[in-house]
């Protein structure tokens, strides 16, 4: 009884303080002229977004935080949570990618376009979080390090892979891809109106169900997916379509980073790659589109990407698009659900 308030209660802080931030936020960012660029290349109509403000996942970023510490230690008073590394070390995880966020955005309002910091520059900051966040949760226990140890496999189950350093050092380095490409691909999503909050939010409800079902998630792991889910409710208030405002690289970056560490809370972070499978689809269509590109000497696979800029050429609304990727998540999150052996 007492964990289902406090997870009612974090969704409702989160969203409340994102909504309530954003109001005042929204007319500081204007005042600063801290609006999104809008590069030549993507579809026309979106010129018409060029000067809305961003860096407004700063919204959600605070509220999140606040939800947190409401919320953790009244559910530490109760037994609820025995230990707080785990839930520091993913927030911490998401929180760092936010900061590597924010920095990418100040620069490119210094820069005056739409390009901030070099994509090795980015890439270089994000792996080294991802080495650090690897590195502690081993030490921890967060993430198996012992030859004694297993991963959880969807649909499998657990595997003893440990027995050999050479397998071991593989699963390691399948991690460091594994946070940083969901990272990216968050960020990737980031480019309709509601798009990244929304499919966030529906990842976040998956991880609310399934660390509320499964007896080994990790302490504080509902609370931290209950404030994810009001978190972007909260913000979807201002930036569902038409957006008043964007969460830019600081938003998009600290959600690809907390969904990546709720999947280690849960004991299993390939069912990322289930429930966050339309951020996979978004990253595989550009990796896809740069190839064929390259193979075809300048043919394009599709009319743009990440994907769902192809939809949109293809005449889709915005609207149409937010919600056929939402449900989709549904499905692919009831698909992670079976994964996980819940049912």
């Amino acid at each position: 009884m007492v964990r289902g308030i406090l997870y009612a209660a974090a969704l409702v802080i989160s969203f409340v303080a994102t909504a309530l931030i954003l109001r005042f936020l929204i007319p500081y960012l204007k005042g600063k002229k801290m609006g999104q660029k809008i590069l030549d290349i993507g579809p026309r109509w979106h010129k018409n977004k060029e000067g809305t403000p961003t860096m407004g996942g700063l919204s959600f970023i605070f509220a999140i935080t606040l939800a947190l510490l409401i919320t953790v230690p009244i559910a530490m008073h109760y037994g609820h949570i025995s230990d707080l590394t785990y839930i520091l070390l993913a927030y911490g995880y998401g929180l760092v990618n936010g900061l590597i966020g924010i920095v990418d955005d100040r620069a490119k309002f210094k820069k005056g376009k739409n390009e901030g910091l070099t994509a090795l520059q980015k890439y270089f900051l994000q792996l080294l979080a991802a080495c650090l966040f690897l590195v502690v949760g081993i030490v921890t226990g967060m993430i198996p390090g012992s030859p004694s140890d297993t991963v959880y496999i969807p649909f499998v189950g657990n595997v003893a892979i440990f027995g050999h350093v050479a397998v071991r050092i593989l699963y390691y380095i399948f991690c460091l891809v594994l946070m940083t490409g969901m990272v990216n691909a968050v960020n990737l999503t980031d480019g309709v109106d509601g798009l990244a909050a929304s499919v966030s939010l529906v990842v976040g409800l998956f991880f609310s169900l399934a660390t509320g079902l499964i007896a080994s998630a990790k302490g504080g792991a509902q609370l931290l997916s209950g404030a994810l889910v009001g978190g972007c409710g909260g913000f979807l208030v201002y930036n569902f379509h038409p957006a008043k405002v964007f969460m830019g690289d600081t938003g998009s970056l600290f959600l690809g980073g907390v969904i990546v560490a709720l999947g280690f809370m849960l004991g299993n972070p390939t069912i990322v790659l289930l429930c966050g499978g339309i951020f996979v689809l978004e990253a595989f269509s550009v990796i896809l589109q740069v190839g064929y590109f390259k193979l075809t000497h300048g043919k394009r696979l599709f009319k743009m990407s990440p994907i769902h800029h192809h939809f949109e050429k293809c005449g889709w609304s915005e609207v149409k698009i937010v919600s056929v990727f939402s449900v989709a998540t549904a499905l692919f999150s009831l698909l992670a659900l079976l994964g996980c052996g819940i049912f």
